[in-house]
């Protein structure tokens, strides 16, 4: 295990979406006021013992937000807290419990294992002073330091393999990214190459024939000259629409992917199809419509989209398992509709438990044949 002091702070480590749970983790605090039921506390030593929450919240957020070279800091802060509030109460165990979280979460297995070593020596040295009752205290102390511990290194190493697999997205798109210009470089030398070639030789041709006043064969060659340039033109518009159509495949991942980016699962069934441009283009957009509308309201946890041909018709079905609710058409659910009208097929969905939209289209006969096989 490599030492950490070079990574990121643990709240840049998370993604935005996680950085709401900070709060949430403080709920392990009720175990601070478990001992108060059974011992009750006087009023000043009960005031007390509540007032320690508001430095320790302090400590608690200046740790989140630390890097692992100065996490140290509010870690000390905490186990000092720690350490006076045991003479009062028991319950500072749980302080004790989110120290080791930061400590196995910060530091390399070598250097947090020294920490949870630190923490029940000072977990024993209290247990003498104060005078516990047996070695409950110590024996529950480090047990729950330890195992609280585990989970700080088990989400360190989560949060490591996350922005590994986010930095493997980012070399991949890039790859991508320059393999795609190259390609358009290629195309595009390809094509004008020639023609400009072409075209310089004719207009140099029809320069010398005036020059030797030959005007007829300057008009050919400046004739010839014209037709090259609306060939290139027209080649030119060509590659430019087959880089703006990525196909249904291509176009699909990235819908696809956003969804996995908010926490969906994503469920692809049956193959998809190839459908002629201005099908596959609106068929695009519909899908485009229904992520985003996911995206800005859904609160699914899981979706699919099943690919699948009924007669002469292909069936997309798009379902998620969020609660239903009743479903007021707007912009986007009027816009899938035109769009699937326009190609000549349906469109439909019911919300009685789950959403569930379903879009028929008519089969070409290029389709028919790939789901025929």
């Amino acid at each position: 295990m490599h030492n950490t002091n070079d990574e990121p702070s643990c709240q840049n480590a998370a993604e935005n979406q996680e950085k709401k749970y900070a709060w949430v983790y403080l709920i392990n605090l009720v175990f601070y006021f478990i001992p108060l039921y059974f011992m009750p506390l006087e009023p000043i030593k009960l005031s007390l013992v509540l007032a320690a929450l508001v430095p320790f919240i302090g400590c608690y957020f200046w740790a989140y937000n630390s890097t692992s070279q100065k996490a140290i800091y509010p870690i000390v802060a905490m186990i000092i807290l720690a350490c006076l509030v045991t003479p009062l109460s028991s319950g500072s165990l749980s302080f004790f419990s989110f120290c080791g979280f930061f400590i196995g979460f910060f530091y390399s297995l070598k250097r947090a294992f020294a920490g949870f070593i630190a923490i029940s020596i000072i977990l024993l040295g209290l247990n003498i002073i104060v005078g516990f009752e047996h070695h409950m205290f110590v024996l529950y102390g480090m047990l729950i330091v330890f195992a609280v511990g585990v989970f700080g290194v088990m989400e360190r190493r989560r949060q490591q393999l996350k922005r590994q697999q986010q930095q493997s997205r980012d070399e991949i798109h890039s790859l991508a990214t320059m393999l795609e210009r190259e390609r358009i470089a290629r195309d595009l030398h390809d094509i004008m190459g020639h023609s400009l070639s072409s075209i310089a030789l004719k207009a140099e041709l029809a320069d010398k024939l005036v020059a030797a006043n030959q005007l007829d064969l300057a008009r050919q060659q400046l004739q010839e000259l014209c037709l090259i340039a609306r060939e290139s033109l027209t080649q030119v518009r060509d590659t430019v629409s087959s880089y703006k159509h990525k196909g249904l495949d291509s176009s699909l991942s990235p819908l696809l992917q956003s969804l996995r980016d908010k926490g969906i699962t994503v469920q692809l069934e049956g193959d998809i199809p190839k459908l002629d441009t201005n099908t596959e283009g609106q068929l695009i957009l519909i899908l485009t419509e229904w992520v985003s509308n996911m995206l800005k309201h859904s609160q699914a946890q899981h979706c699919c989209i099943h690919f699948s041909q009924q007669g002469t018709e292909l069936e997309i079905i798009m379902e998620d398992d969020a609660k239903a609710l009743p479903l007021n058409e707007g912009n986007g659910i009027k816009g899938i509709r035109e769009r699937v009208n326009a190609l000549g097929g349906t469109f439909s969905y019911q919300t009685q438990a789950h959403y569930r939209f379903c879009v028929r289209l008519p089969l070409t006969d290029a389709a028919n044949d790939q789901y025929s096989k």
